[in-house]
């Protein structure tokens, strides 16, 4: 089992940046992918961002290209999401996802564990 809890989100104004936290327990961190999924009112959760086990291969929605990075440290149990260049259309609660295989993994199905979220709202 992995627990996963984020952290980070809150309201910013259109522009401006924040960073998400999401912490892990349970089985070794270092095994998982690691991704950052979004889900807006009346909408499906989007895929935003995924990052392997080592850190060396990442990937990203089209949407979120140049404005956001996905990053871990293993030592820390820890994966981040930077959010720059915020727009109004990032505005949702953004969720982090673990699944255990050494790929960059960007479809939500494949992934075996979930946090309970964290609030983004981007004022315009």
């Amino acid at each position: 089992q992995v627990q996963l809890v984020e952290s980070g989100g809150g309201l910013v104004q259109a522009g401006g940046s924040l960073r998400l936290s999401c912490a892990a327990s349970g089985r070794t961190f270092s095994s998982y992918c690691m991704g950052w999924f979004r889900q807006s009112p009346g909408k499906d959760r989007e895929f935003v961002a995924a990052i392997n086990w080592s850190g060396g291969r990442t990937s990203y929605a089209d949407s979120v290209k140049g404005r956001f990075t996905i990053s871990r440290v293993n030592a820390k149990n820890t994966v981040y999401l930077q959010m720059n260049n915020l727009k109004p259309e990032d505005t949702a609660v953004y969720y982090c996802a673990a699944d255990f295989t050494i790929l960059v993994v960007t479809t939500l199905d494949q992934y075996d564990y979930w946090g309970q979220g964290t609030q983004v709202t981007v004022s315009s």
